[in-house]
C-alpha cells in the first residue's frame, strides 16, 4: 500500500465516522480490510483502494467503514462501571423525582455485539426489587449492521462467555444451544438495537439518564470528541450520568461535565451545563403496554417493564 493509497483510506475513514488512524494503526488496516478485499475477488489492499475511488463504490466504502470500527467487547468489561451503576447510577435514579414517574433511559453507544447493554440489562435483572414497577428503555447503537445482527441474536461463543461473565449469570441467563450460549429472550427484548452514526445529529434519539460511551472516543481527535461530548450533553438529563472508558477523560477536552468523586470514568454535568440539558425535549417513546407484546418479553410483573427505544437514522 502505497503513501498516497493510506492517505486516502484515512481520510475516507475520517470524514465517514469520525476515526482517526494514525501511522501506528496501519497495521489494522491490514489485519481487517483484506478480509474484505478477499470477498470482492481482490488481491490486495491497494487494489481494494482503487476500488474505493472510483463512481459507484457507496456500497464497499460502507462495507470498509464498518469492518474499521468494529471494536472489540466481552461482558462486564472492567468491572467498575458495573458497579458504579448498581452502586451510584440506580441508587440515584430511585431518590430523584423521577421515581414519580418510574421511568429510566439508558443509551449504550458503539454497542458492538451487545455485551455491554446485556451486562446491564442482567444488571437491571438482579436489582429487581429496588426497580419493581419501572419503566426501563435500553438503546444500543452502532454504526455496524454487521455487529447489530450478533447483538441482535444474543448468541455467543464459550470464549465469549467466558470473557467477564461470573458463571452464575451464565446459568440463569443463558441457554446452551449446540457449542453456543444464547442469552435469555427476555434479556435480549430489553434492548432495543438501532443502526446509528456517532457523527449524526444525535436528536432523533431523545433524552437519556444515563449515557454509556466507553472506549469510543479514544479513536477521535479533539475537535471530535469536542463535539460529540457536547451534543451528549444535550440529550442528557440534568442529574443524569456519563460513562467513559479508564482511558478516556473529559478533562481539558469539556467544559460541560465534571468527574463523579471516587468514582472512576464516571461523570455529570456542570451547574452550568445543567440549566441547558436535555432540552429541547425530543418526543419520547410510546407507553410501555401493559401486557407484553410478544411471547419472548418477560411475564414476570416483578421484573422491570422495558420498552422500546430510540430511533436513529442510518449513518
Amino acid at each position: 500500500m502505497t503513501p498516497a493509497e493510506f492517505e486516502f483510506l484515512r481520510d475516507m475513514l475520517k470524514t465517514r465516522s469520525g476515526l482517526v488512524l494514525g501511522e501506528e494503526k496501519r497495521y489494522l488496516l491490514e489485519s481487517r480490510l483484506m478480509p474484505v478485499a478477499r470477498e470482492e475477488g481482490l488481491e490486495s489492499l491497494g487494489d481494494l483502494t482503487k476500488a474505493l475511488m472510483v463512481g459507484g463504490a457507496e456500497s464497499l466504502r460502507t462495507k470498509v467503514t464498518q469492518a474499521m470500527t468494529i471494536n472489540e467487547s466481552f461482558f462486564y468489561r472492567d468491572k467498575t462501571p458495573f458497579e458504579n451503576f448498581r452502586d451510584i447510577m440506580v441508587p440515584a435514579m430511585v431518590e430523584s423525582p423521577r421515581a414519580s414517574t418510574r421511568k429510566l433511559r439508558i443509551w449504550c453507544a458503539a454497542a458492538s455485539t451487545g455485551q455491554e447493554p446485556y451486562s446491564l440489562a442482567i444488571e437491571i435483572r438482579e436489582l429487581e426489587e429496588r426497580l419493581r414497577g419501572w419503566s426501563i428503555e435500553i438503546v444500543g447503537t452502532d454504526l455496524s449492521e454487521e455487529v447489530l445482527e450478533k447483538a441482535r441474536a444474543g448468541l455467543y461463543s464459550q470464549f465469549e462467555v467466558q470473557r467477564g461473565l461470573p458463571i452464575q449469570l451464565l446459568v440463569k441467563y443463558f441457554q446452551q444451544t449446540g457449542s453456543m450460549w444464547q442469552i435469555d429472550s427476555g434479556v435480549r427484548s430489553m434492548v432495543d438495537y438501532r443502526h446509528f452514526n456517532l457523527l449524526d445529529d444525535y436528536t432523533a434519539l431523545g433524552t437519556f439518564d444515563i449515557i454509556f460511551c466507553r472506549n469510543v472516543l479514544i479513536y477521535f481527535d479533539t475537535p471530535t470528541k469536542q463535539d460529540m461530548l457536547a451534543r451528549m450533553a444535550k440529550r442528557l438529563q440534568p442529574d443524569g450520568y456519563l460513562v467513559l472508558g479508564a482511558a478516556e477523560t473529559v478533562i481539558g477536552i469539556s467544559g460541560d461535565f465534571s468527574p463523579v468523586a471516587d468514582a472512576r470514568g464516571l461523570y455529570e454535568l456542570t451547574t452550568a451545563t445543567r440549566s441547558t440539558a436535555g432540552s429541547p425535549a425530543a418526543p419520547q417513546t410510546a407507553p410501555v403496554p401493559s401486557t407484553p407484546a410478544a411471547p419472548s418479553t418477560p411475564t414476570a410483573t416483578s421484573a422491570p417493564t422495558v420498552a422500546a427505544a430510540g430511533i436513529a437514522k442510518p449513518a
